[in-house]
């Protein structure tokens, strides 16, 4: 088929399923430009929850589906890829945040969405990139176990009176952006803002003009006046920032700050999923319940 045609299957296909589908922002373009909704995970997870359909066809990585499975267990819920998954979110399992509790007993775990659905049933609290340090000072206690983001935990660290204990864990993406690159692109390109996200490492966040989760940034391009902006992030995100807004140049800090899990899905795999209704993500009904208390508990702040 071309790719025409594909395009035109899908939309016949999510009729006739009566199906959404949903992007996340470092998706690449033409899986981006099929999308229902495009956003960061989270939102994307509320968005399914929101929406009329009974399909949710799911493109981003696997404990972005599970949360969408979680927000909404009476809707099928499709990730086209069932090896779209998240190395950050394979560094720390359910039984590790057991025995760390134990470790300290009566802290509150704070996990970052970017978790696994068992990992969140052990949790007392998620949070997102852009809502951490609220959620951190929601909590009495003054000191907190963070997971799994070393980084995002220092991030929060520098702005909350509180001791933060931060699992070992970090994005990949992120963590393999350096003050370097940032300093070689800015020397490119002199009068240029630097936007990085809080998932990267403390000495890139000092050297950025502003630090913003992947939903903020988008927000942000479409109301900055910049002529230039250095994006530190994955960089499918360019294609959305440059929807955003065409008199903006927008450079990612470092061409190949890429997620490979991300990019495994494709029009062809969207085609499929909606033609044989796969891969179903299903989480257990004990997990996705206690999960579910602590995604909703972030809501609520």
């Amino acid at each position: 088929m071309t790719k025409e045609q594909i395009i035109e299957s899908i939309s016949q296909l999510k009729t006739e399923r009566k199906a959404v589908i949903l992007a996340h922002n470092y998706q690449i373009g033409e899986v981006q430009d099929i999308a229902d909704y495009t956003g960061d995970s989270l939102g994307l997870s509320q968005q399914a929850a929101v929406v009329e359909a009974e399909v949710i066809v799911f493109c981003g990585v696997h404990f972005m589906a599970e949360t969408a499975a979680i927000l909404s267990p009476q809707k099928t819920v499709l990730l086209p890829d069932i090896n779209a998954g998240c190395p950050m979110a394979d560094m720390i399992t359910a039984q590790e945040v057991r025995d760390w509790k134990k470790k300290y007993p009566g802290r509150k775990v704070v996990t970052y969405v970017n978790t696994t659905a068992e990992v969140k049933a052990e949790s007392d609290i998620c949070c997102t990139s852009s809502n951490a340090v609220k959620v951190v000072n929601s909590i009495e206690d003054d000191e907190i176990l963070f997971a799994p983001d070393k980084n995002l935990a220092a991030y929060v660290a520098r702005q909350t009176q509180k001791k933060i204990v931060a699992w070992d864990g970090y994005c990949r993406v992120h963590n393999r952006i350096y003050a370097n690159d940032v300093l070689a692109k800015k020397r490119i390109y002199p009068g240029a803002e630097v936007w990085v996200h809080p998932e990267c490492r403390p000495d890139v966040i000092d050297l950025a003009d502003k630090v913003l989760s992947t939903g903020h940034m988008v927000k942000a391009a479409r109301e900055t006046s910049m002529q230039e902006v250095i994006i530190g992030t994955e960089a499918g995100i360019i294609y959305r920032l440059k929807k955003e807004n065409s008199a903006t140049e927008f450079y990612p800090v470092k061409d190949m700050a890429l997620c490979s899990n991300m990019k495994k899905i494709t029009l062809i795999k969207v085609w499929k999923a909606l033609e044989e209704m796969k891969f179903k993500i299903v989480v257990p009904p004990d997990i996705s319940q206690r999960a579910r208390g602590a995604i909703e508990r972030m809501i609520k702040i």
